[in-house]
């Protein structure tokens, strides 16, 4: 999807919508795309599995080049929980990888929390944390219980 036509599907969309193209700008190894998911914000941030807190557009844009030059990422976002308002959405994600190994293709499980904001050009990107990931899929541990 061009980034004209991200922008205007999305001034009246969801956070949803921007997950969507967020995701399928990733696994199509498109930065331009991927990109027009973010907010034009300097204080925008990125943290991928076992790695540093990324500030601005040009770091996080810098870490996904260097993620896409061997191709696309097979990411899928699985099981997501969401807490949203009308200004902004958190979505915990787990996100299924395809890795390609010697072996064959092989799957891995990172658990991921994107942050999005409701901002002129619709909901946007703010923060995408994502924690290092486990060869099995992770399981849900149930409501965590409150003691008074």
């Amino acid at each position: 999807m061009p980034k004209a036509k991200l922008q205007a599907a999305t001034v009246g969309g969801r956070a949803d919508d921007i997950e969507a193209a967020f995701y399928e700008a990733l696994q199509n190894g498109d930065i331009d795309r991927l990109m027009a998911c973010w907010a034009d914000e300097d204080d925008i941030l990125c943290v991928h599995p076992g790695g540093p807190r990324l500030v601005g557009a040009g770091a996080i844009r810098a870490s996904f080049d260097a993620m896409l030059v061997n191709g696309r990422i097979r990411a899928w976002p699985e099981r997501v929980r969401k807490t949203e308002s009308m200004a902004s959405s958190v979505h915990s994600v787990i996100e299924r990888i395809e890795v390609l190994t010697a072996e064959g293709p092989r799957e891995a499980f990172v658990t991921a929390t994107n942050v999005y904001h409701k901002t002129a050009q619709g909901w946007r990107l703010v923060a995408h944390h994502a924690s290092p990931g486990t060869a099995e899929e992770p399981h849900e541990a149930g409501a965590a219980q409150v003691l008074h």
